[in-house]
């Protein structure tokens, strides 16, 4: 069994309670993909269900996850959002990359941006590098509380490599919690010939 799938059955079976137990196992135990989306758009589903649901069917490339899994990326609770992104990343879907960036962006939900921007450093698609740049820039404000976001960022804009990220990232080295991984990033970037 995956590991990410291991830690979030663990994460699950026991929000799920013991009322639900065969509901889970069935969630669990099941190699059917239409039963598992049936789960996504049935009435009066908890959201333990949804998320397993989502989970498996994103770790198997099955499209019908998307939604609920970029819904699961912006989500209050962390462990939501890191399971989402590790099966956005598997799912396959052109679309991830844009809503990636569009969560990653908006700056009305920037305490919920950090998996959404790790997850744009794994893409590494053509929307990745103008979206991590947008955000860091906008992380590089004095007493900005959201250091852990402009690290993510530093951190994936250094494994995408793009030249286009050199300007910011120089700009985050005066900042002392991100000039170190600056530094490392801007080593990362091919110099111009």
């Amino acid at each position: 069994m995956d590991e990410e799938l291991r830690s979030l059955t663990e994460r699950l079976r026991a929000e799920a309670g013991a009322g639900t137990s065969e509901t889970y196992e069935r969630l669990v135990a099941t190699g059917d993909p239409d039963e598992l989306a049936d789960v996504l758009t049935a009435p009066g589903q908890p959201l333990w269900a949804r998320e397993l649901a989502a989970f498996r069917l994103g770790l198997v490339g099955d499209r019908r996850a998307f939604e609920a899994l970029v819904l699961l990326l912006n989500h209050r609770d962390p462990q939501r959002c890191a399971s989402a992104a590790y099966a956005l990343a598997r799912l396959g879907d052109p679309r991830t990359a844009r809503a990636a960036a569009a969560l990653a962006t908006n700056e009305l939900r920037v305490a919920y941006a950090l998996h959404p921007v790790r997850l744009l450093g794994e893409l590494r698609a053509p929307e990745s590098v103008p979206a991590l740049i947008t955000t860091l820039a906008r992380r590089l404000t004095p007493h900005d509380p959201y250091r852990r976001v402009a690290l993510a960022c530093v951190e994936a804009l250094g494994t995408i490599g793009d030249r286009r990220a050199a300007p910011v990232l120089n700009k985050a080295l005066a900042h002392p919690a991100l000039a170190e991984a600056a530094v490392h990033a801007l080593a990362r970037i091919p110099k111009q010939r």
